[in-house]
């Protein structure tokens, strides 16, 4: 990496002391990677079911999920999840998986589905563990799968994002939704379109993604949960606590393999059960965003499920209110995932986001959902930022206060040594100059949800300022032709003004306590809080 990539790493990545673990030995950064963004779970499920048959006798496979279905299909029939993990599992392939051992089913929660996958490829000889330590009301939310091969070590390979390996997540670029669909509001349809981000990586970050898998693995062994009968259950599952074999030794990490420089961050919260790798918690995910958010110039772009945090609106309205020509361009779900009185909680944090952040930057903020061509919701459940071009981060993590310091998160910031040539080559104006990877990721992202052919030049998206306001036109032009009645042809493009659901006065007084409470809970220690550290 030359001097001046050093530079910028420097100034947008965190400190080893700003990370604010000192328990843990992952190592800042590495150079020298090359990370692909894979949009939608189709590309992903395809691209993960391909690296997965490359795998021969003696290879590695190490996973963590929020969520995962047995039967999900990644590249069409016979490729169900589980039968692939059970055919490697069978042919000699060390499969090790932490999957988050879930509340009920009765809860909207995903035990049954969870507990049947830790089941099925464990019972093939795979170890997969359903992981139940969390803070209570917490869950493990990291989303990653790491492929190991000893001997071939360019082949090494790490997915790391907000896909699941679970129902609804197989959608493409249309959004016609995945066919084999999970219990879901009705107002998204019968077979909810679904947009979402992985990334794939090759390089050294790979050794870092299997070291967070590792500190995982070894951090703890004591159950948390109080039920003798739910202890019983897990026990069964082979949860909270380590079972068979031991993890192989470390392999040595993967060589170079491009110009991309990658940060691993993280999310733990404080737990009275320490984990040795993060005995005060780890927020480093939120740490990274409070830097590069003091540092954006002139575009934020979010993609991201739960905008919902009042303090995270804080900070991007300090940022607005530094920077007179900086803008925000935030792209949500039109409609929260719960129905009935439980979508009333979700509405709280992102009605209070909105008016903050509108407040500060009037014009200079706009908040968009999407929508499929038949008019259909797309729901966005993809977790993105990209920062003037030069800056960007895909993960599992959402700006929310649950995510910034009570779950686990894994995400991946990405600072590209190549220069992007294209004009304007310096669009925030700090020297830094826009890199080839954060720029493609946003043009990539626009392409879809303008309408536009994925081969599109889209110069006109280029210019910071100018694309805001194209993305505004082309959101306003199909918002007219809904009020019109749909008379004429369809305006091209994917984005509608965001107009929330309101929060009926009535449900405020139980609505707001539950919202800060279960919905958005604090993981800090105590001691933070009292001494007000972020």
């Amino acid at each position: 990496m030359s001097d001046e990539a050093e530079t910028s790493v420097e100034r947008w990545f965190l400190t080893a002391a700003q990370r604010g673990n000192s328990a843990t030995d992952l190592r800042r950064w590495t150079a020298g990677n090359t990370v692909e963004p894979l949009v939608d779970g189709a590309e992903y499920f395809h691209r993960l079911h391909e690296e997965l048959c490359r795998t021969q006798t003696g290879d590695q496979v190490y996973l963590a999920d929020f969520r995962g279905d047995t039967d999900e299909l990644l590249a069409g029939p016979g490729t169900s999840v589980g039968d692939v993990l059970v055919e490697l599992a069978g042919r000699g392939v060390a499969i090790f998986g932490l999957i988050w051992r879930s509340q009920p089913d009765w809860l909207d929660q995903s035990e049954g589905a969870n507990a049947e996958l830790a089941r099925t490829v464990s019972e093939a000889g795979g170890e997969v563990l359903l992981d139940s330590r969390t803070r209570r009301a917490g869950s493990h939310h990291q989303k990653f799968v790491v492929i190991r091969h000893p001997g071939r070590p360019d082949r090494d390979i790490a997915f790391v994002g907000g896909i699941d390996l679970g129902r609804s997540r197989h959608d493409d670029r249309e959004h016609a939704g995945d066919p084999q669909t999970m219990d879901f509001p009705s107002v998204y349809s019968q077979r909810p379109p679904w947009h979402d981000v992985q990334a794939a990586i090759r390089g050294p970050a790979v050794a870092d993604v299997e070291h967070t898998f590792r500190e995982r693995w070894y951090g703890s062994t004591a159950l948390d949960l109080s039920s003798p009968v739910r202890m019983l259950v897990d026990r069964a599952y082979h949860a909270g606590k380590l079972v068979g074999r031991d993890l192989p030794p470390p392999l040595p990490q993967p060589p170079a393999a491009g110009s991309h420089a990658a940060q691993v961050l993280r999310t733990y919260p404080a737990r009275l059960r320490r984990y040795p790798f993060a005995p005060l918690g780890e927020r480093s995910i939120a740490n990274a965003y409070r830097k590069v958010f003091a540092r954006a110039r002139r575009l934020i772009y979010v993609e991201d499920q739960y905008l919902w945090a009042p303090f995270v609106a804080e900070l991007l309205a300090d940022a607005l209110h530094a920077n007179p020509d900086l803008h925000i361009i935030a792209v949500v779900p039109r409609y929260p995932d719960k129905e009935g009185v439980s979508r009333w909680p979700s509405l709280v944090g992102r009605e209070q986001a909105i008016k903050v952040c509108r407040a500060a930057g009037g014009d200079r903020f706009a908040i968009y959902d999407v929508e499929n061509e038949a008019g259909t919701p797309v729901y966005v459940h993809a977790k993105v930022v990209v920062i003037d071009d030069v800056w960007a981060m895909i993960g599992s993590d959402n700006l929310n206060r649950r995510s910034w310091t009570h779950d686990s998160e894994l995400s991946c910031a990405v600072l590209d040594a190549d220069v992007d040539d294209r004009e304007p080559r310096d669009p925030a104006g700090l020297g830094d100059q826009a890199r080839v990877f954060a720029r493609d990721l946003r043009l990539r992202l626009w392409r879809e949800h303008l309408g536009r052919d994925a081969d599109d030049p889209a110069g006109d998206l280029l210019d910071l300022e100018k694309a805001y306001v194209s993305v505004k036109q082309s959101a306003d032009a199909l918002q007219a032709w809904h009020d019109s009645g749909r008379e004429g042809p369809r305006p091209a493009g994917r984005l509608r003004p965001h107009v929330p659901e309101r929060l009926p006065r009535r449900h405020r007084p139980w609505a707001v306590p539950v919202y800060r409470w279960i919905y958005d809970p604090d993981g800090r220690a105590m001691r933070d809080r009292l001494r007000h550290r972020p």
